[in-house]
């Protein structure tokens, strides 16, 4: 969660954060908490505190995210730990002071956009450097404690909380608050894989001196090369042969047409894609722009 662009300057973090902020800020005065909206992570739990003991909720933000702040210093950096704490300050001072306006009691309507803006301004505030929301902070001071995967820690604390909501509040309240959090939660995703969302392709085939080149001469890609064997089935398992394995980036909308032209060379090629992000430097900035 702390790592962005290393081509981003202090300045460019900085705006980061602010947007993050005033997103975060409008999602919660304007959606959420005129409607007793809750949200999961540590944005949940201090929503939760406030409907149930009816706190400050800038003070609860600040005294929630105090100790997350600590850890976060030790097990990521200062400079992540301090505009973290920045940020936080930020938001209890735009609930407290900034006149955001209530803009909808749709309940639909206050979990989809309300998700919306505060994914947004959780993204943006990690992609400045900081974090507005610290439950991976959390989680990864569990995982050095148990055997449990941070995603598999993520998910038990939201549970925790929606039941909480569930109990205290209302059924209807916690459904509506594991919809926020999805909305939320897809919205960071995108923020911080960002706009230019590059999928990486894997290809294993016979015929790689034909893929090679197609790739390389038609559709103008660079290409990295890996050197293997293939066989090693179960008829026959002591047969194997060398085999160049190839592999290059592409965005998500050529994708198809990467996979169209192996199948054109070798029908029966192995190909796999996983999503790349943050991708920098390269031809790739040139590829998209042509």
């Amino acid at each position: 969660m702390s790592q962005h662009k290393s081509s981003a300057t202090p300045v460019q973090d900085i705006i980061y954060l602010i947007l993050g902020v005033l997103s975060a800020s409008f999602a919660l005065r304007s959606f959420l908490v005129p409607n007793h909206f809750l949200d999961g992570g540590i944005t949940g739990i201090s929503l939760l505190l406030h409907e149930v003991f009816h706190w400050h909720l800038g003070l609860v933000i600040v005294l929630i995210n105090i100790p997350l702040i600590i850890m976060g210093m030790y097990q990521i950096g200062k400079h992540f730990a301090i505009r973290t704490m920045l940020a936080v300050i930020a938001i209890a001072i735009c609930l407290q002071y900034m006149p955001f306006p209530e803009i909808t009691h749709d309940k639909l309507l206050v979990a989809i956009f309300g998700g919306f803006f505060l994914g947004l301004g959780i993204g943006l505030s990690m992609r400045g450097g900081g974090a507005i929301d610290g439950i991976e902070v959390l989680a990864l001071f569990t995982l050095k404690r148990s055997s449990l995967s941070i995603t598999e820690i993520i998910l038990g604390l939201n549970v925790v909380i929606f039941l909480i909501a569930a109990f205290y509040l209302q059924l209807e309240v916690a459904l509506y608050a594991m919809l926020t959090y999805y909305i939320a939660g897809q919205t960071t995703k995108y923020v911080i894989e960002g706009i230019e969302a590059y999928t990486g392709v894997t290809i294993i085939s016979a015929e790689s001196d034909k893929i090679k080149a197609a790739m390389v001469l038609a559709l103008g890609r660079g290409i990295t090369i890996y050197k293997g064997e293939r066989g090693f089935m179960k008829d026959s398992f002591e047969v194997s042969a060398d085999c160049d394995i190839v592999f290059t980036v592409v965005t998500r909308l050529e994708v198809r047409k990467l996979r169209k032209l192996v199948a054109e060379i070798d029908s029966k090629a192995f190909v796999f894609t996983h999503t790349i992000n943050e991708s920098s430097g390269g031809i790739l900035k040139k590829i998209v722009k042509h």
